[in-house]
């Protein structure tokens, strides 16, 4: 048994990572990692310097419920109504901050309200910007600035015009960021660009035109409601239900007012975008430095590998 035991312990020592041998191999292709690890960090410096700079604008967005209170109100005259044999058909805007942020990111908003109030090839054919000039310069292969068409190359299901689709797929993966605080319910609306100028200029549209959405879309209810509300008195003859349809009646129009004195009607701006100096990405130091951890790793690989196939052979 005692020497089943002795026999054991040299394959064990065999088994064993020798870290000095190691260690001499690293030494002996000290040149080899040293010359792969430059190599790769150069084409990270390269790659780094081609990618253009982006720019972040951002804006931090409180939901507003300006007619809460009159939907409440509407809600109990509702129930009066209901007894009188009445179904009223009211317009509450509660929910409109959380359906918005639903609608913000949706392809009939972008075609409807984004898409018609921008240049496509800002979006679509955008080469870099011109900080001196505050230009935009366009690739020349997608986009004919002078004569203002489209030559890009293209096959089905694309287009030689960009359509909705594919330009929303850009806008929603490369430009547009939207997120949400549970806790506070504050919205924060980001939009990435080479021009800082038109990222700005992005985060404004949507929110004004989600404002304006929904906005129209609760005064066409209330519209609706109050032409309905007035039917309604002209039909009955009770003073009972009168009453309550000349209350409903007011409190829908004070719904209106407020509809059209509000500015911002769904999300008010707690801090408003702006045009940012500093770019957001890339981190050309970040990718210095990845490059050269992927380098010495890649090369001390390749030294090893070379080794122990030499050794190999040698046996």
């Amino acid at each position: 048994m005692q020497e089943a035991h002795s026999n054991k312990h040299p394959n064990d020592f065999d088994d064993e990572i020798d870290l000095r041998e190691l260690f001499y191999v690293l030494l002996e292709g000290k040149w080899i990692i040293v010359s792969l690890t430059a190599f790769v960090s150069i084409i990270g410096v390269i790659y780094s310097l081609l990618l253009p700079n982006i720019y972040e604008s951002k804006a931090m967005l409180a939901p507003v419920n300006s007619s809460s209170g009159i939907s409440g109100a509407l809600g109990s005259y509702s129930g009066l109504a209901g007894l009188a044999g009445i179904s009223l058909p009211t317009g509450g805007d509660e929910g409109n901050s959380v359906k918005a942020i639903q609608k913000i990111s949706s392809l009939s908003f972008f075609e409807n309200h984004i898409l018609v109030n921008i240049h496509l090839p800002d979006l679509m054919a955008l080469k870099s910007w011109n900080s001196i000039t505050n230009s935009l310069v366009f690739d020349d292969s997608i986009y004919d600035t002078n004569k203002k068409t489209w030559i890009r190359d293209y096959s089905y299901p694309q287009q030689q015009i960009p359509s909705a689709q594919e330009s929303f797929q850009v806008f929603k993966s490369e430009h547009l960021l939207l997120s949400e605080d549970k806790k506070s319910g504050f919205i924060t609306l980001s939009i990435k660009h080479q021009s800082p100028f038109i990222a700005r200029q992005w985060v404004e549209l949507v929110v004004n035109e989600i404002n304006a959405f929904y906005r129209q879309k609760d005064k066409l209810e209330s519209e609706k409601a109050v032409s309905y509300l007035n039917q309604q008195i002209l039909m009955n003859s009770l003073s009972e239900i009168k009453e309550v349809l000349a209350q409903l009646l007011q409190e829908e129009t004070k719904k209106l007012t407020l509809i059209e004195a509000n500015d911002y009607y769904v999300f008010d701006y707690i801090d408003p975008p702006a045009v940012m100096e500093k770019k957001s990405e890339p981190n050309r130091a970040l990718i210095w430095i990845l490059s050269a951890l992927f380098g010495g790793m890649l090369s001390a690989v390749l030294v090893f590998i070379r080794h122990y196939v030499a050794k190999q052979k040698a046996t």
